[in-house]
């Protein structure tokens, strides 16, 4: 199975016109999503095309899109001032699912959206995350689709770079995926690490999980102790940023040691102590998952 998204899910894309956008959403749709719609003020009316000539209509306002398309999903292409207001636009129109992939998104709008989403009941992903796959049914956002092959191990990060690089180290070895997440980096983020490590625990094709971690706050800590109370699935960590020096941001905005409890080392300590196996190393997870599924 699939966590989040699957075969079924129908998606509008906000922001389909943009460069990004476009080029974004026609390697989504060779991934085999099923993108019923686009989203892009004033250029309602128009259509899309595909990859394989497909008309994909183009609508000016995410209700309008919805309505016409029962989308219930939406991927968001646009620029950071705007950001905020397509995530609560598009929970507003009634979609399940939003994936925010823009980067640089003002924290107090994330706020406003993200409190928004909840009370509407919507998942929001991100901002600033590389979206997720689910491979062989469904892809929202950039990951690229190379690198991942069907199953049994569920990948989640705060790192889009790491990311790739875990799936691609464990598809070379012939090591599937039913499930790669890239949760993002920023310090409002809308869907957690305990968010994902209890959808991974509760899919019956999910026999193991990757999570990858980085310097700064305590959500590892905290997903640590959810893995050791509610997790019944062997887990392999990683922590980025073991050699960052204090008070720096390293890549993230929420990648920045403040205090003991945001170093690598203080978050190894906690996944060792909560029955997570810890790789120093990208590379070393491959022999860990291997470890896990034997």
């Amino acid at each position: 199975m699939a966590i989040f998204i699957d075969e079924n899910t129908r998606l509008a894309v906000q922001g389909i016109t943009g460069r990004d956008g476009s080029f974004h959403t026609r390697q989504t749709m060779e991934a085999g999503t099923r993108v019923v719609a686009g989203v892009t003020p004033g250029k309602g009316g128009r259509t899309f095309e595909g990859p394989n000539g497909e008309a994909v209509p183009v609508f000016n306002s995410m209700d309008d899109a919805v309505a016409e398309t029962g989308a219930d999903a939406s991927v968001i292409f646009v620029p950071p001032p705007f950001a905020a207001d397509a995530v609560m636009e598009a929970a507003d129109a009634g979609v399940r699912f939003v994936v925010a992939i823009t980067e640089g998104v003002p924290v107090m709008d994330m706020a406003r959206a993200h409190a928004f989403a909840r009370d509407k009941g919507v998942r929001v992903l991100g901002p600033n995350c590389p979206g997720l796959i689910s491979p062989g049914k469904c892809k929202v956002g950039i990951l690229p689709t190379r690198i991942v092959t069907e199953g049994p191990v569920g990948v989640v990060s705060r790192s889009g770079t790491l990311t790739y690089e875990a799936v691609h180290q464990l598809t070379s070895v012939g090591i599937g995926q039913t499930t790669c997440i890239g949760i993002g980096g920023d310090p409002l983020i809308g869907t957690s690490f305990i968010d994902c490590l209890e959808a991974f625990n509760e899919d019956p094709d999910t026999a193991a999980i990757v999570m990858i971690g980085e310097i700064g706050g305590t959500d590892e800590q905290d997903a640590a102790a959810y893995v050791r109370a509610r997790v019944s699935k062997p887990v392999v960590g990683f922590i980025a940023g073991q050699t960052a020096p204090p008070g720096r941001r390293m890549g993230h905005a929420g990648a920045i040691i403040s205090g003991s409890a945001g170093t690598a080392e203080e978050k190894m300590r906690a996944f060792r102590d909560n029955g997570i196996s810890v790789a120093k190393r990208p590379v070393e997870i491959v022999e860990l998952i291997q470890q896990a599924l034997a």
